[in-house]
This record gives C-alpha cells, sequence and structure tokens, in this order.
C-alpha cells in the first residue's frame, strides 16, 4: 500500500500512536514517520518490536521515540506524556488506536476499563500537549460505531459496546476540543483481515470472517485501513466528525 501522505508534508509534526508496536498501529506510524513526522511508538508489553520498528524508522532518516505505557494505568499514562513533552515538546497528532477486550485471564471489567475509561483519560491528559491545529484520531470498527442498531456476534458483544462507550465519551469532549483548537475524528471500519481481533473472533467463531467478507464484499487489510487512519490525520474533520472505512450497507444508519 503507497503512502497516502507526501513525502514531508508533515516536517516538523510530532504523532503519538497508542498500541503501535504492531498491526495497524505500526502501519500507521510507519505513514506518518514518512512523511516527515517526528514519531512515538507506544506499547503496553511489547517493547522489542516497538524498539526494532524505531530502529527501522531512524535507519531511513526518520525520527522515532518509544514510549511504553500501560493505558489503563493513570500513572503510567502520566508518565509517559511526561516523557514525550520532555523530549519533544508536545505533539500535533494523537491518534487513539490501542484497544482490547478479547484477550483471556483479564477482568470481567476490562473492555470498559480500557476502550472507555482510559481512552478519555488518555486523551484528557494529552490536552495539555495539543495545541490549536492538532488532531485526535480515534480508531474503532463498523461492529462497534453501530452497536445501538445492529447486532454483532456473541463473542465480540462486550467489546462493541465498551468501544461505542468510548466514542461518545470521547465524543462528549468535542466542545472542549474545538475550544482549543484541536479537531477530532473517530476512524470506523470493517473488520480487518490480519488483526488480533480478526484472529480471536475466528478462533471463538469460526466463519466469521470468511461471512463478514462476503458480505461486505471485500475487507480491508491491515496496510490499507491504516493508510485510512494516517489519512484521517491530515484530511479536513468530516461533518459529523466520522471517517468510514469500507462497506456500511449491511448496518443500520438511522442514528446517525
Amino acid at each position: 500500500m503507497s503512502n497516502p501522505l507526501a513525502p514531508g508534508s508533515l516536517a516538523g509534526k510530532r504523532a503519538l500512536v497508542t498500541g503501535s508496536s504492531r498491526g495497524i498501529g505500526a502501519d500507521t506510524v510507519q505513514y506518518l514517520a514518512d512523511a516527515g513526522a517526528s514519531v512515538v511508538i507506544n506499547y503496553r508489553n511489547k517493547e522489542a518490536r516497538a524498539a526494532k520498528l524505531a530502529d527501522s524508522i531512524r535507519a531511513k532518516g526518520g525520527s522515532a521515540l518509544v514510549a511504553g505505557a500501560d493505558l489503563t494505568d493513570p500513572a503510567s499514562v502520566a508518565a509517559m506524556f511526561d516523557q514525550i513533552n520532555a523530549e519533544l515538546g508536545g505533539l500535533d497528532i494523537l491518534v487513539m488506536n490501542a484497544s482490547g477486550g478479547m484477550e483471556s485471564g483479564m477482568a470481567e471489567d476490562y473492555a470498559m476499563t480500557l476502550n472507555r475509561d482510559a481512552q478519555v483519560n488518555l486523551l484528557t491528559a494529552a490536552l495539555p500537549l495539543l495545541g490549536p491545529g492538532s488532531r485526535v484520531v480515534f480508531v474503532t470498527s463498523h461492529q462497534a460505531h453501530f452497536i445501538r442498531t445492529t447486532e454483532t456476534m456473541p463473542e465480540y458483544e462486550a467489546v462493541a459496546l465498551s468501544k461505542r462507550a468510548g466514542e461518545d465519551a470521547l465524543r462528549a469532549m468535542i466542545p472542549a476540543l474545538d475550544a482549543a483548537g484541536v479537531g477530532f475524528v473517530v476512524v470506523s471500519g470493517d473488520m480487518i483481515e490480519g488483526t488480533i481481533t480478526a484472529t480471536l473472533l475466528e478462533r471463538a467463531n469460526p466463519g466469521a470472517i470468511g461471512a463478514r467478507k462476503e458480505a461486505a464484499g471485500r475487507l480491508y487489510n491491515v496496510s490499507e485501513f491504516a493508510a485510512e487512519v494516517a489519512a484521517a490525520a491530515v484530511d479536513e474533520v468530516p461533518a459529523n466528525h466520522t471517517r468510514y472505512v469500507g462497506d456500511v450497507s449491511g448496518f443500520d444508519q438511522s442514528e446517525e
């Protein structure tokens, strides 16, 4: 997938992508870095992967900072932003990509803690570093975005509800973001082939990805979807603050 951002178009910009040691986050970081941004690669427990990605960006002449943080721990998040502020002096782009809830061995309320509470805390903590003209991008799925009007598979319902709760809580912050001159965009995508979530869903419900692919016609892969996320960081903010990626015809949009 080619970079949707022109070379040098983000020169002088500073970007943090949460959950960016692998998958969609890693590809998004790469697109931003290739466009000239100084990027912050955030990870929870994949430090080696984050360091390898940072090394590859630096080898091409880019600027990359590695910042570990558990987003469900406010003290950890605060320490991450202290590090970013000390080394970069602020942020121009915040991509809220990290999410979860299908992992085994987590507390019953983990999905809501990560996908709603931690996201609100993350953006609140980031605001002092985001100046006028900066951009916040929240990454979600159609299955979560439309969960109030369109049922999803039972294995994903708890995650979908928590992701939508997080989106709603962040949207409630738009007036404050507008007042600070910070743009906010939700990027909602269909199931993405090759992601951890898709793998877990297929394991729990064999055939689920194939069925969705047949219904939608095609599914975006990780690189393609990451390109849309990167573009959302610079393109004009839609009137409804939502950028749709992939087919939405199978979802009830009556509340949109």
